[in-house]
């Protein structure tokens, strides 16, 4: 159930893998000067990092450019803040966002996964982004915050201006991140006003549905302001569809490009969860997160001041030797897996669970529907900007039905 052969077409997504373990080759601590930051790639140093947030912090506004319609995402995006604000407001999301809730929507995603296919029902070439990947989540996360079907699109749109990356550059360097910024104020501003909207519509008509029950989330007498309920829809969109999204797009890409892999789990499809995890493992969406050192440090020998900007990269961490066995091999039936693509520590990924069943569901649909899945002409995929997402932005397939 493991493969090494890839067809002959080449895939930009090929190339990641050497690149990323040339990275860990060159050493686990390394300084990039073309992009002037320091980077940490091994497994042990990864984790270890990212399970210190007093000495490496998420929160980099000290040393990124910053954006005035940015403030009421920031308010309420816990990704980017440390303890003991952190710990205040996970818990409080937790409230409303249980592993009940996310298990509850595995009916819902079924049918909406059904509905989408059913409409290249007599079609034998789609583009699976569109047809599903990309919709697929954000039509989930709509529902699950109560917004109104008509205004689904709205979520669409805004996701692919907002995570499209088309204004940064693939150094992904501080001027890039400004510029992205700038470019899309306007969006976040948008965005900013609906949602607050929506909170307010709710705190007089609660119902149920996520925004409500964040409305009425509560820990030690503190509950969640708008401004912060506000901030978590921005970092549940992210969560919930760019990993989605790029997940289903790289199993495909992935499963054509390693078919016995593909055929085997065809033979046994009870190893589809193990298969989501290599997929995760093999292509990260996030291939890279950033630190910010809070007081001067020494890494494997190099003395590394406060505040300056470090990446740990998760794309090198997971390919390992000391940690996994094989790292090279697309393993389908990879256990255990312990790749660091949902992060580590206090910060690991809120929307994994999500992600995950999303996932699961739409790859074992597509089996069930179509007993061949290919891509005809890698010359017509188009990809995201992989410094910042690793995945397709479309991806067309051929499909045979039993």
């Amino acid at each position: 159930m493991t493969s090494t052969q890839l067809p002959g077409t080449d895939s930009p997504l090929d190339a990641l893998p050497d690149r990323w373990r040339s990275l860990h080759e060159a050493g686990p601590v390394t300084y990039d000067e073309g992009q002037e930051q320091w980077r940490v790639v091994d497994y042990q140093g990864v984790s270890a990092v990212l399970a210190d947030p007093a000495t490496y912090s998420s929160d980099l506004t000290p040393i990124a450019p910053t954006q005035q319609d940015f403030e009421t995402f920031r308010q309420g995006n816990f990704v980017g803040m440390d303890p003991p604000r952190h710990r205040k407001l996970r818990t409080l999301v937790s409230q409303a966002f249980t592993p009940r809730v996310v298990h509850g929507l595995g009916p819902r995603i079924e049918a909406v996964c059904a509905r989408l296919l059913d409409g290249v029902a007599d079609r034998d070439r789609f583009d699976l982004v569109d047809t599903l990947a990309y919709p697929l989540p954000i039509i989930v996360i709509a529902e699950l915050l109560g917004i109104p079907a008509d205004d689904h699109r709205l979520f669409q749109e805004w996701a692919g201006i907002l995570f499209g990356g088309d204004q940064l550059g693939d150094s992904l360097d501080m001027a890039d991140l400004e510029r992205a910024l700038e470019a899309i104020a306007p969006t976040v501003r948008e965005m900013n006003g609906y949602v607050l909207d929506h909170i307010r519509h709710r705190r007089a008509h609660p119902g149920d549905d996520l925004t409500s029950r964040l409305l009425t989330a509560e820990v030690d007498g503190t509950s969640l302001a708008d401004e912060e309920i506000v901030g978590f829809v921005a970092l549940l969109l992210v969560a919930g569809h760019i990993t989605t999204t790029a997940l289903l797009g790289n199993a495909v890409v992935l499963f054509d490009r390693h078919p016995d892999a593909f055929a085997a789990l065809r033979e046994d499809p009870g190893r589809l969860p193990n298969a989501v995890e290599e997929v995760l493992r093999w292509l990260p969406p996030f291939p890279e997160l950033g630190r910010r050192t809070t007081r001067p440090v020494v890494l494997d020998g190099h003395e590394i001041p406060a505040d300056t900007l470090l990446m740990v990269h998760l794309g090198a961490a997971n390919r390992d030797p000391s940690r996994f066995t094989t790292p090279d091999v697309f393993d389908v039936a990879r256990s255990p897996n312990p790749h660091l693509t949902f992060g580590h520590g206090i910060h690991f990924c809120f929307g994994a669970p999500l992600a995950r069943l999303e996932a699961r569901i739409a790859l074992h649909m597509l089996m069930e529907r179509f007993s061949a899945i290919e891509v005809p002409c890698y010359g017509d995929v188009t990809y995201q900007t992989p410094a910042v997402i690793v995945g397709v932005r479309h991806l067309p397939i051929a499909v045979t039905r039993p």
